[in-house]
C-alpha cells in the first residue's frame, strides 16, 4: 500500500513539475498553414485516434492544429475519446478506473485530458490544440464539462497552446466565452448562419463540407464578418482544393499529408486569389449570372445545333452537364440572307441532325491574365469535339484571328488519348497552319476527372494537364499579330459534333448521347 501511494505521489510530482516547465515556452507561435489534424495525425502510421502518439505526429508534421475530443466520466475525470461508449462502457456512466483498464490499440492508456495537454505542450513550438468538447447526455453536465476543461487549461497555463474550442453544443461554447472572453470558439453543428454566430460572440464556423456546398454564401458573409472559417472532415482532393481556393483559415482532415501536398499545388500558394468560380452546387440551368448561351450553327462546319435546352445544358448533382444528342431540329437561319457567304452552310441546311450546347461568360465576366482551371470528364466517340477555350472581348470589333484565341483544352474523339492546348493569332492560326499548339497524353479522359488549366501572364502562357505544363508559349514582344493577349478574354465551354477537325474521320451515330461533365470552373488572379 505504501509503495502504491509513493508511486502515485512521484507520478503526480513529475506531471506537476513538467507542467510548470511547459508553461514558459515563449517561442510558441501557431504554424503558418491551414492544416488541422482530425483526432491527431493517425492515418498514415495507423495510430489510434485521439492518442498521444497521433498528437505527437501532428506536431511532427507542423500542423497548425491537432483536434481531439473530450468527454467526462461518471467520476468527473476529463478523458480524450470520441465515442460516447468505450469498449462497450458508456463513458458518462463509468468511472475512469473502469474505462482505463482497456488500452488503446498501440498500448497507450486511455488518456486523461491533463496528460494530453501536457504532451501537447512538450517539445511543441507551433501546433495548436483544438479541443472539441462533446455534449453530455445527462442534464446539467454540459456546464460541468465546460467549466472543468477551462479550469484545467488555466491550471496548466496552457492558454497559449489552445488554438480554439469547438463543440456541437451552443451551451458549451457560450459557457466558455463567459469563463474566458478571449477564448476562440467555433460551432460545429452547421445550423446557424454566420450573422447569428457573430451576434452571439462565437469566433467562427467549423462546418461539414456539405454545409458549405449547400450554403456557399456563408463563406462570403463569414469573411465580411471577420469570422474564422474551418471545414471538417476534408479528405477528398477536390474538396481540399476548393477550400484552399476559397482561402479557408483551417481545413480539418484525416489526411494532413495530402493537404500539405495540395497546398504546394494550389494557385494560392503562388500568390493567386480566387476571383470568379462556378462550383455548380445547384440544380437546373447554368447560373444566368455566370453564363449565357450561343444558338444555332456557329462555326467550323460543325454539325450540331446549339440550344439552351436542359437536355443539352444542365446542372445536377453538383456538376455541369453539356450533352450532345442525335436528334433533328429546325434551323432558324435556313435561307437567312443575312448570313455571310463565308458561312453560307449555316443558311443552306434546313434542319440539324444533332443538338448540343455552348455556354460562355461573354458580357458577364472577362479577365486579363490569370490562372484558369476546369475539372472535367470528356465525351467519348468518333465525331466528338469538346473544348474549353477563350475569346477576346474585342473580337466583334477587330475580328478573328487578330483578336486572339486561347484553347485551354481541345479533344477530338477519334484521338481519345490526347488533349491539345493552343493559341491562335493573326500570325499564328490554323488557317495558315501556323497555330502554336501541343498535345499531351491523357489517361482515361472519359470516365475520370482531369484538371485542365492555363497560367497566363504578360510574359507567357502555360497549358497544364493535372499539374503538368505541356505547352509553354513565350511573349515574343513583337506586335499584336503575335501576342494579342494583353486584354480581357471571356471563357467558353462547348461540345461540338463533327466539323473541320472533330469530323475528319466521320461521326459514329451509335455513341449518342455524349456529354462533357464539369465539376468546377475557377479563375484566379494575382493578389493586388
Amino acid at each position: 500500500m505504501k509503495i502504491g501511494i509513493s508511486y502515485f505521489f512521484l507520478l503526480y510530482t513529475f506531471i506537476s513539475f513538467n507542467a510548470c516547465n511547459l508553461k514558459s515556452n515563449s517561442n510558441f507561435v501557431f504554424a503558418n498553414n491551414p492544416v488541422i489534424a482530425h483526432r491527431g495525425a493517425w492515418k498514415t502510421n495507423n495510430l489510434p485516434h485521439n492518442s498521444i502518439a497521433s498528437l505527437k505526429q501532428a506536431i511532427a508534421l507542423n500542423c497548425t492544429g491537432s483536434e481531439f475530443d473530450v468527454r467526462i466520466t461518471a467520476d468527473d475525470v476529463l478523458i480524450v475519446t470520441h465515442d460516447p461508449d468505450y469498449n462497450n462502457l458508456i463513458v458518462e456512466e463509468s468511472t475512469y478506473a473502469e474505462l482505463s483498464k482497456f488500452k488503446l490499440s498501440n498500448g497507450e492508456t486511455l488518456p486523461r485530458l491533463k496528460e494530453y495537454l501536457i504532451a501537447g505542450m512538450k517539445n511543441n513550438d507551433s501546433t495548436g490544440l483544438v479541443i472539441e468538447i462533446k455534449p453530455a447526455k445527462i442534464e446539467g453536465r454540459n456546464q460541468i464539462i465546460a467549466e472543468n476543461v477551462m479550469k484545467l487549461v488555466k491550471e496548466l497555463k496552457a492558454e497559449p497552446y489552445i488554438l480554439t474550442y469547438i463543440s456541437f453544443s451552443y451551451e458549451i461554447l457560450n459557457r466558455i466565452k463567459e469563463l474566458d472572453p478571449n477564448a476562440k470558439t467555433q460551432y460545429l453543428d452547421g445550423s446557424k448562419a454566420p450573422e447569428r454566430l457573430k451576434e452571439d460572440g462565437i469566433t467562427g464556423l467549423d462546418y461539414l463540407v456539405y454545409t458549405y456546398k449547400k450554403h456557399p454564401q456563408w463563406m462570403t458573409s463569414a469573411k465580411e464578418l471577420d469570422l474564422v472559417l474551418n471545414a471538417w472532415t476534408v479528405n477528398k482532393t477536390e474538396d481540399i482544393d476548393w477550400f484552399l481556393a476559397n482561402d479557408f483559415d483551417y481545413i480539418t482532415t484525416d489526411q494532413p499529408e495530402l493537404v500539405f501536398e495540395r497546398i504546394q499545388a494550389s494557385p494560392v500558394n503562388n500568390g493567386y486569389e480566387l476571383v470568379w468560380s462556378d462550383e455548380f452546387n445547384y440544380n437546373g440551368k447554368p447560373d444566368p449570372n455566370n453564363w449565357v448561351y450561343d444558338y444555332g450553327f456557329i462555326a467550323n462546319q460543325e454539325k450540331q445545333y446549339y440550344t439552351d435546352s436542359l437536355k443539352n445544358a444542365r446542372v445536377e448533382n453538383g456538376q455541369l452537364i453539356i450533352e450532345a444528342h442525335k436528334e433533328k431540329i429546325a434551323n432558324k437561319d435556313f435561307k437567312n440572307p443575312e448570313i455571310k457567304d463565308w458561312a453560307k452552310y449555316k443558311r443552306e441546311i434546313d434542319s440539324a441532325l444533332y443538338t448540343s450546347a455552348r455556354i460562355k461568360t461573354e458580357g458577364l465576366a472577362a479577365w486579363q491574365y490569370g490562372y484558369i482551371e476546369v475539372r472535367a470528364k470528356l465525351p467519348k466517340g468518333r465525331g466528338m469535339w469538346p473544348a474549353i477555350w477563350m475569346l477576346s472581348e474585342n473580337r466583334r470589333t477587330i475580328g478573328w484571328p487578330e483578336s486572339g484565341e486561347i484553347d485551354i483544352m481541345e479533344h477530338v474523339g477519334y484521338d481519345n488519348d490526347s488533349v491539345h492546348g493552343t493559341i491562335h493569332t493573326k500570325a499564328y492560326n490554323h488557317m495558315k497552319g501556323t497555330q502554336k499548339g501541343k498535345a499531351i497524353f491523357i489517361d482515361n479522359p472519359n470516365d475520370e476527372f482531369h484538371v485542365f488549366a492555363l497560367e497566363w501572364t504578360p510574359e507567357k502562357m502555360d497549358f497544364i494537364l493535372d499539374g503538368v505544363v505541356y505547352n509553354h508559349i513565350k511573349n515574343e514582344h513583337k506586335t499584336t499579330a503575335e501576342w494579342p493577349f494583353d486584354q480581357k478574354f471571356y471563357l467558353i465551354l462547348n461540345v461540338a459534333v463533327g466539323g473541320m477537325w472533330g469530323g475528319q474521320k466521320g461521326i459514329d451515330d451509335s455513341i449518342f448521347p455524349q456529354k462533357m461533365v464539369v465539376d468546377y470552373v475557377r479563375v484566379f488572379q494575382k493578389k493586388k
